[in-house]
């Protein structure tokens, strides 16, 4: 998706007419993600002090997604989003430049107010957090405003809102995305995080 992102409108209109319909919306929707995204983060002077561990299975967290909704009103696919968005659905272990932690990315002192003494650590414990975060700024009657309080970025309520939309029209791409592998820029150009890394050393895939 970041390879369509980048490229020209031409380009991506000749990919999405050799697909059908319903696969054209959710690519389009992904590439709009993507460029919001690409928008957010400029590349980084050096690879992150992450570890890129294993993810819980897609139908634990689809579960955890759906108790957050029952707890909270705040629908499963927002959460799904920005799960997605800030750590690959757990794949990333570590802290952020900013200083947020955990699988939904909290500030420590946020994490205080809304973690319910949870393990900031915790899958289940993050995301029914990040429920009660989101609820607390206007989930789930205004999603863009709880959105934007979670990361004032007009470009990451977008991108969270355009992956919200393609798993509500289209449930069955949560396990699309749950396989989406970690992806890194920094100044060198975009780089592979594998399973196991930095133990297991990054893959450049696309030089600058």
């Amino acid at each position: 998706m970041r390879r369509l992102a980048s490229e020209s409108s031409a380009f991506r209109r000749a990919v999405l007419a050799r697909t059908g319909r319903e696969a054209a919306a959710i690519f389009r929707g992904d590439v709009r993600s993507a460029h919001s995204l690409i928008q957010l983060t400029a590349p980084q002077k050096r690879l992150p002090q992450w570890r890129i561990i294993s993810p819980p299975s897609v139908d634990e967290l689809r579960g955890y997604y759906t108790e957050a909704q029952r707890m909270t009103g705040v629908h499963w696919t927002f959460l799904a989003a920005i799960h997605l968005v800030e750590t690959r659905m757990g794949r990333i272990r570590g802290t952020s430049p900013a200083g947020a932690q955990g699988p939904m990315q909290f500030m420590p002192s946020t994490w205080k107010t809304y973690g319910a003494g949870g393990d900031i650590d915790d899958p289940r414990d993050s995301i029914l957090g990040a429920a009660r975060l989101l609820r607390a700024n206007g989930a789930p009657d205004d999603m863009a405003a709880a959105l934007y309080r979670y990361n004032p970025s007009h470009h990451y309520v977008r991108a969270i809102t355009l992956y919200a939309r393609t798993l509500q029209r289209a449930p069955y791409t949560l396990r699309g995305y749950w396989h989406w592998r970690v992806l890194y820029r920094d100044v060198r150009g975009l780089y592979l995080l594998p399973r196991g890394y930095p133990h297991v050393h990054a893959v450049l895939l696309e030089p600058r």
